[in-house]
């Protein structure tokens, strides 16, 4: 009995144990389950939204182009280089070339392939360690633009999860598009236009079947089978490979894959394309001042600008070939600008001789050649080149082209004797007597002359005869904008006394090719967002400056050949055969500034030669800066319709003296108001009118 009961107790414990296990089981599941349940839940937590992939957060760089849009000039970009195209831009044959290299299942599978997965799982094992991958696109997508490339649980069970909820909110094509536009393609490039753009210069609709794949090749170790680096023989294997899968999987003719294999594809050298440097630089300062560099470097923004690539080149290579020239005599840089003046528009745009240069000639003044300073935008003296708007002053005043003025030794300071100009000194501290470029005299001549010739005395006088405050003042309505301060300003402002810009003297000069309208400069034609939205449109303004009698007045002046010919040659770079031109040079004191300005009633442009710290060279300007423009003009104006200028009326006031009949041996001051040239008055009575009259012979 004892034996039996002490049987009963064995039985019964060992009765308990199977429901012990199963309670013990039952927790560990639980536990596993909740730790699981825990794990995921820590892993989604903050999980990216899918949804931003519509609302615009794509990063996208800023493109400024010519005026066709075809010639990318200057790209912002931050960190990412990336422009987003539809997938209706993109060749078929990309696609096929990335779907057979990456995800041959992507329109069949729903985010996940799991024979993929399965032949990379035991790849891996076979060979010990993690190398195939087994991604579809979709996993790629989320990888690169969410998550990282580390390869650790968590990443991964995020990475599965946005997936499968990328695959169930979109449509295949428009994932396939985000990819194309996302996936790293080495460096900064992201996408295939961006990298289409780097390696071929081609828009991605452009590319040819060979192309296509190489980038398609590139996506699987975009820095290791990059085209710059020691594994370009790799890149193109791997291209070749692909090609072939390409055929096995329908997407070829034999004939299609072995043409796209023999095609040798050529790649761009890896620098940063800038064109138009200068310009490029100057839309950028301005797009940065407006909208901010952050939203430049995201939103890609489309800039037209109104640069014309192939007058561009033509300036360009104006200035290389012209600087080079003359730099025998100490000139090391120069630059051009070149407007419509019936738009405004700023055609070409060459700040120095060299963008990509090296500076040259540095002492402690300063180098003669800089070559990221846009001479342009420079301040420097502009010698005679003012000379046209002062004279436009005195003609609106009512003087006239044929006035007379006597061309002779004057002293204009009215506290210094006339006589001291019997030793002519060339400056001193008190007085001013100027001379003119060539030394001589001529006497009574009229505003004509001495305008075309550049007569420095009689342009003093015409100056005081305009009034140079009033001078000042339709300087500024010209749109110079530097010489505002009027006392600073004596009579040697019309020989150029004063500091201005290359680009607002073009800008003036084109109020006179305008017939006496002025259209202000602009640089830009419209600015696109991303999306296509106009953010911005040149609507061009107009503004009239002077009559069309004194703008007409001012261009048969200085279009006349004949009239400058006794100072500059009958075949001087002022002259064009074939086309009626305006032009004037001016040459500053010991000629540290070289211009020649000149026009065109639909084209006008601007030369300086000169060195950037302000060193004098050994010529004047028409032999240095005029050969610069006319060959420029030369050659643009074949890209125009031949224009004349409107001839000016001819004007007769009745008095002798304004018509170009001189009356006695008198200065203009014996004759005439000038206050009210056309009046009854005179001005004998004026401070200047004995220093006018000592050196004219009875």
């Amino acid at each position: 009995m004892p034996r039996q009961k002490h049987y009963r107790k064995v039985y019964r414990k060992r009765k308990k144990w199977p429901w012990l296990f199963l309670k013990i089981l039952g927790m560990f599941l639980l536990i596993l389950f909740l730790s699981g349940v825990g794990l995921f839940i820590y892993f989604i937590k903050d999980l990216p939204r899918p949804e931003k992939f519509t609302e615009g957060t794509i990063p996208q760089s800023t493109k400024i182009y010519d005026r066709t849009g075809e010639t990318l000039l200057y790209e912002i970009s931050g960190e990412e280089r990336r422009t987003v195209v539809p997938l209706s831009e993109v060749p078929d044959y990309l696609k096929e070339a990335v779907l057979t290299a990456e995800d041959a299942n992507f329109y069949q599978h729903r985010g996940l392939d799991y024979k993929a997965i399965g032949r990379a799982v035991l790849y891996d094992l076979k060979l010990g360690k993690f190398i195939q991958g087994g991604s579809t696109i979709s996993q790629q997508l989320i990888r690169s633009y969410f998550l990282t490339r580390k390869k650790t649980l968590e990443r991964k069970t995020r990475e599965i999860i946005l997936t499968l909820e990328l695959e169930r909110r979109y449509p295949k094509d428009q994932i396939l598009e985000w990819y194309l536009n996302l996936i790293p393609l080495g460096g900064n490039l992201y996408g295939m236009e961006a990298a289409s753009q780097t390696f071929f210069q081609k828009h991605i609709s452009d590319i040819s079947l060979a192309e296509a794949v190489a980038l398609a090749s590139l996506i699987r170790a975009p820095s290791y089978l990059s085209p710059y680096g020691p594994h370009l023989d790799e890149l193109l294997a791997r291209k070749n490979y692909i090609l072939e899968r390409m055929e096995k999987e329908g997407y070829l003719t034999e004939e299609e894959k072995l043409a796209a294999k023999e095609e040798e594809i050529k790649f761009y050298p890896n620098i940063t394309t800038i064109q138009a440097p200068h310009f490029a630089i100057y839309v950028k300062q301005y797009l940065e001042g407006k909208y901010g560099e952050d939203f430049l470097t995201r939103m890609g923004l489309k800039v037209y600008t109104t640069l014309d690539f192939d007058l561009q080149g033509i300036a360009e290579q104006a200035v290389e070939e012209g600087v080079a020239a003359v730099k025998a005599y100490n000139a090391y840089n120069g630059a051009l600008v070149a407007l419509n003046p019936k738009t405004g528009e700023l055609l070409a745009m060459v700040g120095s001789k060299d963008w990509h240069g090296e500076s040259e000639e540095c002492s402690e003044q300063g180098c003669k050649f800089d070559p990221k300073t846009n001479a342009v935008l420079a301040l420097r003296q502009p010698g005679s080149a003012l000379k046209p708007l002062v004279y436009a002053r005195a003609l609106q005043k009512g003087f006239t082209a044929n006035s007379i003025i006597w061309d002779t030794k004057t002293e204009f300071n009215v506290l210094c004797s006339p006589s001291a100009t019997q030793t002519y000194g060339r400056y001193n501290s008190k007085c001013y007597h100027p001379k003119n470029y060539d030394e001589k005299f001529l006497g009574p001549i009229n505003f004509r002359t001495a305008l075309a010739q550049s007569r420095n005395v009689a342009s003093v006088k015409v100056l005081y005869l305009a009034g140079k405050n009033e001078a000042l003042d339709l300087i500024q309505e010209f749109g110079i904008t530097t010489l505002r301060d009027k006392d600073r300003y004596g009579l040697s402002l019309v020989l150029g006394g004063g500091e201005v810009k290359l680009l607002e003297m073009v800008s003036a000069f084109g109020v006179f090719a305008r017939d006496g309208v002025k259209t202000p400069v602009s640089f830009i034609k419209k600015i696109e967002d991303s999306e296509g939205n106009i953010l911005e449109e040149t609507k061009g303004s107009e503004i009239k400056i002077i009559s069309s009698q004194v703008a007409r007045e001012i261009n048969d002046i200085l279009s006349d050949n004949e009239a400058r010919a006794p100072m500059f040659g009958w075949n001087s770079p002022l002259y064009l055969r074939d086309y009626a031109v305006a032009a004037k040079t001016g040459t500053t004191q010991d000629y540290r500034d070289a211009w020649t300005v000149g026009y065109t009633p639909n084209l006008v442009a601007g030369v300086w030669v000169g060195n950037n710290n302000n060193l004098s060279m050994t010529k004047p300007g028409v032999t240095l800066a005029g050969p610069i423009w006319q060959k420029f003009m030369k050659e643009s104006l074949k890209k125009f319709t031949r224009e004349e200028f409107e001839a000016p009326e001819i004007v007769l006031t009745g008095k002798p003296i304004l018509d170009g009949v001189l009356p006695g041996p008198h200065c203009i001051l014996h004759y005439v108001n000038k206050n009210d040239p056309r009046g009854e008055d005179n001005s004998q009575d004026d401070l200047q009118y004995p220093n006018w009259e000592f050196f004219i012979s009875p």
